[in-house]
């Protein structure tokens, strides 16, 4: 089998990290594995490889957002986590909300932008979110306080569009689905924003599992996560984000988005859930193995 890693996205060096851990947990699980930075060439590399399964650890753009796994489809090679359709929907962040809200979900408000609106004056009253609508790991993130006296001044690279979106405050909690289950919640705590280095830094942030909160706040956020999978078609793996303000109680727990392909890092959420669960990393990456599919 091969564990794509790497790619050309933003998000490149936490994909390398991911595949590589995966790659080394399968080979202890006793699978023969040839770890693949997938590049231009991959459809050729794949061909050569010819492999029986694909665990596919690429992230942000081209990897994660439905181009890889239209590939692998084309190529007939089962593949792990969501199919094209999921991938691309939950990856643009603006349709993946709109599904949310018909859904009954319940999201902030937000809409896209041209990046020089943003830039010539507020395009919402603060606190907001500018970001770009198809990255994850909190890259390009903006947040705009409301003490701010003037728009973000958004970086050259950014897209023509970006998704503007009002700040939800309160704690951050997240919720893994493997399968048609709902693990368990996490509180993630920071000294600020939830940002890249947060996320993936050694003591960036300190995770809270299971999380510390209400009843109703844990089921909430379990029954929020199974549906936005379902919503999205997606499946094998997701995890899906909230923010929860404790002061409004269950009017309070907002769903920020639902990561199709989640970090497999040594301190990525979705593998701390699941050994929460009784479920080993390594037993984690071959259940993914076995799941993989086409055509879906």
């Amino acid at each position: 089998m091969a564990v794509l890693m790497g790619g050309p996205s933003a998000e490149r060096e936490v994909s390398l990290s991911s595949g590589q851990a995966c790659a080394d947990a399968l080979r202890e699980e006793g699978y023969e594995v040839v770890a693949v930075d997938a590049g231009r060439d991959l459809c050729a590399v794949l061909q050569d490889i010819q492999p029986d399964a694909v665990l596919n650890c690429l992230h942000g753009r081209w990897g994660e957002d439905g181009c890889v796994q239209g590939l692998l489809e084309w190529m007939g090679i089962p593949y792990s986590h969501s199919g094209v359709l999921a991938s691309a929907l939950a990856m643009d962040k603006q349709r993946s909300k709109d599904a949310f809200v018909a859904a009954g979900l319940p999201v902030v408000q937000s809409f896209i932008a041209s990046r020089d609106a943003v830039r010539a004056g507020h395009v919402m009253d603060p606190p907001y979110v500018v970001k770009p609508n198809n990255e994850g790991s909190s890259v390009g993130i903006y947040l705009v306080h409301e003490a701010s006296n003037g728009p973000p001044d958004l970086a050259a690279d950014m897209p023509d569009e970006v998704m503007v979106e009002a700040f939800a405050p309160g704690r951050e909690l997240t919720t893994t689905v493997i399968g048609d289950r709902a693990l368990v919640v996490t509180d993630i705590l920071t000294d600020g924003w939830y940002d890249y280095d947060a996320k993936y830094k050694p003591g960036g942030s300190r995770h809270v599992v299971p999380a510390e909160i209400p009843e109703e706040i844990t089921a909430l956020c379990l029954d929020y996560a199974l549906r936005a999978h379902r919503v999205l078609g997606c499946r094998g793996v997701s995890r899906t984000d909230f923010r929860w303000d404790e002061s409004r109680g269950a009017d309070g727990l907002i769903l920020l988005e639902t990561n199709t392909q989640p970090g497999m890092t040594a301190t990525s959420l979705s593998p701390e859930q699941a050994q929460a669960c009784g479920m080993s990393f390594g037993a984690l990456c071959a259940w993914m193995v076995e799941d993989a599919s086409c055509a879906r």
